[in-house]
């Protein structure tokens, strides 16, 4: 506890927002200002929506981007990642409460309340202990089937509110189901609405800003209006359902949204239900940071800013601990607005502060305009952004390039659409640490001979290399430890019994970084079983770290051979010993 609260001390101490507001001033607030007024156009609908597909309230999207964003602005390290509601987060927030509660009850809205708390507490944990590593347990296979197979999901969800039909169930197989079977008592309201919602957000998405750029409008203009496409939608279609009373039709409407900014309060803690939602927490914690880093980096990249892994656990963390106080839900960084954030010209994360004004305005003052806001709509707004997150091109070049990768992603893909996002999560993360072991238990061990008028050595499959039948020399492409250092032994050994003429075997270690006590072992081991078979066991090219990991054990004192500086001193120092030619180098 102590080390934690020293880590904590010392991160606040160093909060990045020090560093600069320092040298903030008018012109760099004029670019932020610009940028958030294009982040709330888009920020609006979207929070809206992402409330809905949560099975929230609506006003609790606008919530979970008001103080979020503040407290993100203090404690993270990014200049322009956007924070709030996103759609895989939201997904995962319905189909874990979805269990314990009634969509939309009290219940249900404390425990979204709660789960927001509980992920800003592992994430704040997380980087107190500067564990901003963890986030290479999720690899990128994963995450990119896990994100398609999600964003599948999220579609087929919304199609109850695009044809205003029930539709239950969180995998592919229980949506379907209902599907099929409500299909033909669709809302001709709700489809009219979500399908020319649709046709807009995709014609503004595809030919909006060039067709702005055509008319010769200042590039603000350009910016602000090509982003607005959902804005546009939701607006005619408030228009429309107002004007024709198409609400009396059975279409579903947004209806009163309570006006104002939230109460602060704290969650409600429950033992019970802390254990109930503690999984879901962690995969929110998990999810949410490795997707807003991923964003980060991409983003801080192009401008050369440097983001700390360690500072984003902090600020998401406080982020969502903030959401929690101010009755929002999960939050974390998205790529869509973060994007949209620095294409707008945000320098400084004050821009995410003046979203968040924004967004408090809207709360104060907007909120008895969506009243006729149709669910069709913010389905359709939902559908499109998550089209964007979608990368199918991933999956035939994993294919291409690695079969054990694409195994975990269609491992991760399966679970998620016919179980569940759980599963999915938890499953490919099993998966790719089950199929890294087996790949690096199995390492790539070559037979390496001397290139000739060379001192390079390379595999003896690949190159015409010089040899000697009494010098076995091996290479070894992987770090020794418990899971690879039993098949390193029996393939050494078998060589060496196996071919009679060989009198030394040399393991060619420039590729060990590391090894563990079992790998001391297997080579203490290895060492020996050679010796009773009267053969000399030496290594070569020993990096510094592991010469002293050797030095802190008997293994040296007890080598029947030698410790080489090079693969080449070794192989002539024992062919001379030998009596045996080799070509002499240039």
């Amino acid at each position: 506890m102590m080390k934690v609260l020293s880590s904590l001390k010392k991160s606040c101490l160093q909060l990045p927002a020090l560093a600069w507001l320092r040298t903030y001033n008018g012109q760099l607030a004029s670019s932020d200002g610009l940028a958030a007024i294009i982040v709330t156009i888009l920020l609006i609908p979207q929070s809206l929506a992402y409330a809905m597909l949560a099975g929230l309230p609506a006003q609790m999207g606008l919530y979970a981007s008001i103080l979020p964003l503040v407290a993100y602005a203090l404690f993270g390290s990014s200049r322009v990642l956007a924070v709030g509601p996103v759609a895989i987060v939201s997904l995962l927030t319905a189909s874990s409460i979805s269990q314990i509660a009634e969509a939309g009850s009290y219940d249900y809205i404390s425990a979204a309340i709660l789960l927001a708390a509980l992920s800003g507490f592992i994430l704040f944990a997380m980087g107190a202990l500067r564990l901003g590593w963890i986030a290479s347990l999720l690899s990128h296979p994963v995450m990119s089937g896990f994100i398609n197979a999600s964003g599948i999901l999220i579609a087929i969800t919304q199609f109850k509110h695009i044809l205003g039909i029930p539709m239950t169930g969180h995998n592919i197989i229980d949506l379907g189901h209902d599907l099929f079977n409500n299909v033909a008592q669709f809302n001709i309201a709700a489809l009219t609405i979500g399908t020319l919602s649709l046709s807009l957000l995709i014609s503004a998405r595809l030919w909006l800003k060039p067709l702005l750029q055509r008319l010769g409008l200042a590039v603000f203009w350009v910016e602000l209006l090509s982003k607005a496409g959902p804005v546009f939608a939701v607006a005619l279609s408030i228009l429309a359902v107002k004007v024709f009373e198409l609400a009396k039709s059975g279409l579903a409407i947004a209806g009163n949204i309570p006006q104002g900014l939230p109460s602060f309060a704290l969650p409600v803690l429950d033992v019970s239900l802390i254990t109930a939602l503690l999984p879901a927490a962690l995969i929110i914690s998990l999810i949410g940071f490795v997707e807003s880093v991923s964003v980060a980096q991409s983003l801080g990249a192009k401008r050369r800013q440097q983001i700390d892994p360690n500072h984003e656990l902090l600020g998401l963390g406080a982020a969502n601990m903030a959401a929690s106080i101010s009755g929002g839900y999960p939050v974390t960084g998205g790529f869509a607005r973060s994007v949209v954030n620095y294409e707008a010209g945000a320098v400084s994360p004050m821009a995410g502060v003046f979203t968040a004004i924004g967004i408090a305005a809207a709360a104060l003052f907007l909120t008895p305009l969506f009243f006729y806001l149709p669910h069709a709509t913010l389905a359709a707004t939902i559908i499109i952004a998550v089209a964007s997150l979608l990368d199918f091109g991933s999956i035939s070049e994993t294919w291409r390039f690695s079969k054990i990768d694409f195994t975990a992603m269609a491992a991760t893909m399966a679970l998620v659409l016919f179980v569940g996002v759980e599963a999915g999560i938890v499953t490919g993360v099993v998966i790719s640490l089950a199929l890294h072991l087996w790949k690096t238990s199995r390492p790539h061990i070559a037979e390496i001979g001397l290139v000739p008028g060379t001192q390079h050595f390379r595999n003896k499959d690949r190159h015409n290399v010089i040899s000697s039948e009494e010098v076995y020399c091996a290479r070894i492409d992987e770090s020794l430890y418990f899971a690879n250092t039993r098949f390193l032994e029996n393939r050494l050994y078998n060589h060496a019994i196996n071919t009679p003429a060989i009198k030394h075997v040399v393991l060619m270690c420039s590729a060990i970084n590391s090894i563990d006590f079992s790998a001391l072992e297997g080579l203490e081991s290895l060492n020996e079983r050679l010796a009773n078979a009267g053969v000399s066991f030496h290594l070569s090219e020993v990096k510094g770290p592991v010469m002293d990991q050797l030095k802190q054990s008997h293994f040296l004192e007890n080598l029947s051979g030698k410790i080489f500086l090079s693969q080449y001193q070794a192989y002539s120092q024992l062919c001379n010993d030998l009596g045996s030619e080799i070509t002499p180098c240039i």
